[in-house]
């Protein structure tokens, strides 16, 4: 025997209805914690005392489930509250759904706690050395108990711990933004040459061009650092360097000892430059070294806990 069009009509909403989203079927954690407060205290209004809310509030959310399942969950009179046969089941079911939600909750809390107990970051040298030392200080009086850990390296280094997920939150000294990776500018930087105070340049009152420091061996920092970048890009290219080495310090102390010109950051020199130690080199006006300092992290992905924090404070 052939189907009635209504029965039809029945069966197609009743996929529909099983096909829908559980979100737009199954009542919200309130409306079910509020049938569980009522199943365990016998009264909508303690109930509604207990969860913080009103009791016409709890009311109408009660009111609203049972619409919305098209169930009858509760009996009210003057007595109290309790729960119809129908509304116990229902209750039964919404414990379970209850209690997996308070094992994810606590789940993801403990994943947050973790996450927020520790902090890698990977900085370039000069933001190493000179700037991050202070914003972490700041940033233990706000978060006592998260370890940082810091890895220092030049910035290709950097682009690369935190593209791989070695480093929460990264800190780069170039003229461009590293590929796969947002950044924000924390700072800003001049590179300044300086020499001993025995060197010509140190008493020569002519600038010194561009073309000359580019075919003059200088003390340099390896290939990758961000001063280096800046520095090929301002003069269009390098003579080979005098000495190449992989820290700020190394340069400076070659730099102390008369070996012969240095380019480093202006941050880094200015105890020795105070001290006559170090000497600046007066620069062709057409000559720039300015560079923007930049916190850095993958694509997409905002720093969040002690980074986010992290970086708040380095823009303060």
């Amino acid at each position: 025997m052939s189907s009635r069009p209504d029965d039809q009509h029945d069966t197609r909403h009743d996929a529909s209805h099983v096909a829908g989203s559980l979100a737009h079927r199954v009542p919200d954690l309130g409306a079910l914690e509020l049938l569980l407060a009522v199943a365990r205290l016998g009264s909508l209004g303690r109930a509604a005392r207990e969860l913080g809310v009103s009791q016409p509030a709890a009311s109408s959310r009660v009111r609203s489930m049972e619409r919305h399942l098209g169930l009858a969950l509760v009996d009210r009179s003057p007595r109290g509250s309790r729960l119809t046969d129908t509304g116990q089941l229902v209750a039964d079911w919404a414990r379970k759904v209850v209690e997996a939600a308070a094992a994810f909750d606590a789940g993801t809390q403990a994943l947050k706690d973790r996450r927020d107990s520790r902090l890698r970051v990977a900085a370039s040298m000069t933001i190493a050395e000179y700037l991050l030392p202070g914003w972490l200080i700041a940033l233990s009086e706000r978060r006592p108990g998260t370890a940082v850990s810091l890895h220092a390296g030049n910035s290709a280094e950097v682009a690369r711990r935190v593209r791989s997920d070695e480093a929460d939150l990264g800190f780069v000294e170039g003229l461009t933004v590293p590929e796969g990776l947002d950044s924000a500018v924390v700072a800003h930087d001049l590179l300044l040459v300086v020499v001993a105070p025995g060197h010509p340049w140190a008493r020569r009152r002519q600038p010194v061009t561009a073309e000359e420091l580019a075919r003059t061996p200088l003390i340099l920092r390896e290939e990758g650092s961000g001063t280096r970048q800046v520095l090929e890009v301002a003069l269009g290219g390098l003579t080979r360097p005098l000495i190449e080495l992989s820290s700020t310090t190394a340069v400076k102390t070659a730099a102390v000892g008369g070996a012969g010109p240095a380019v480093v950051s202006e941050l880094a020199v200015a105890e020795e430059v105070a001290a006559r130690r170090l000497v600046p080199v007066r620069l062709d006006a057409s000559l720039r070294l300015g560079r923007d300092l930049r916190a850095v992290w993958p694509t997409g992905h905002r720093p969040v806990g002690p980074a986010r924090e992290l970086l708040a404070l380095t823009r303060v």
